[in-house]
């Protein structure tokens, strides 16, 4: 039976404002400790966890993981694209600042428009949504300029991390175009995210591990306190809350809500980590932010 999804209630903007700040936090929350463990380790370990407990839930509540449904391959394409994304934000982290991460990895939705319009026929975008396009765009532009403009090496190094979260954005969309033009779109959603979760899970914890990060990782109460963070509340119970919220509410007026994260991650960044922001990042962070939402407003069904 198919429910009829319903315009954003207190509950659900509640809920959502939690959700943006929990996942404004997640940056911060790998950066804060990557002296003491590395970020792609952190991410494979967040998502093996995450991915453990997706599994016991599926478990309990079915319906059962099925390898000839046709998920299988989609769900292992998709878990590589998932840990591609996350490969390039945990070393991008080395490099920028958990603010510029939070902004960059937020062009995701504007690669996906494009690859959907190319993937999905009748797809087109309407000239609002091309607007945006073009606007988020020259915000990266206008945030990367101070990178151009100086030769220091702490600003080359910034250049590096800043371009390795817009490349993260890219696989994000990549992934979320996967799942959208596979029998994955038909899946229950703790299926998809445990493919997802699954295979970034193996796949960063075995780069970590053969490229020797885990050597001298220092297990400190705040480390052991991200960590925890990271695959129970973020990867586990909030990409659950935002499962739910997309089965009951409108999927336009949920995302669009959504978009406040980035802003939350750079307050959290400026606030935690004391990450310097100046004034054309700022402008070009607000200029990503308008063309996100232009390229994601649905009009009202007449």
């Amino acid at each position: 039976m198919k429910m009829n999804r319903r315009p954003l209630d207190a509950t659900a903007m509640l809920t959502l404002l939690v959700l943006c700040i929990l996942w404004g936090l997640q940056q911060v929350a790998v950066k804060a400790v990557a002296p003491s463990v590395s970020p792609t380790l952190q991410l494979g370990l967040r998502s093996l966890v995450a991915a453990a407990l997706v599994y016991g839930l599926i478990l309990v509540r079915g319906p059962r993981l099925a390898l000839r449904d046709g998920t299988l391959l989609p769900g292992l394409g998709a878990g590589l694209l998932f840990a591609i994304e996350f490969l390039f934000a945990a070393v991008g982290l080395q490099y920028t600042t958990a603010s510029h991460m939070s902004v960059f990895l937020y062009t995701a939705p504007i690669f996906t428009v494009l690859g959907l319009q190319l993937m999905v026929p009748g797809e087109r975008l309407s000239p609002r949504q091309w607007a945006g396009v073009l606007a988020a765009f020259a915000g990266v532009a206008v945030a990367f300029s101070n990178g151009f403009s100086s030769s220091e090496k702490s600003m080359t190094d910034m250049l590096l991390g800043d371009a390795l979260g817009v490349l993260g954005g890219l696989f994000w969309a990549a992934t979320t175009v996967l799942i959208r033009c596979s029998a994955l779109s038909e899946a229950p959603p703790a299926t998809t995210l445990f493919y997802q979760l699954a295979g970034c899970g193996v796949l960063l914890s075995a780069i970590a591990v053969g490229s020797g990060q885990h050597h001298g990782m220092q297990l400190t109460p705040l480390a052991w306190g991200s960590l925890f963070f990271q695959s129970v509340i973020v990867a586990f119970a909030s990409y659950l809350a935002w499962f739910w919220l997309l089965r009951r509410y409108l999927a336009s007026r949920v995302t669009v809500f959504s978009f406040l994260t980035p802003m939350f991650g750079v307050g959290f960044g400026v606030l935690i980590l004391h990450d310097p922001v100046d004034i054309r990042f700022g402008i070009g962070a607000l200029m990503v932010l308008a063309g996100v939402v232009l390229v994601n407003l649905r009009r009202p069904a007449s």
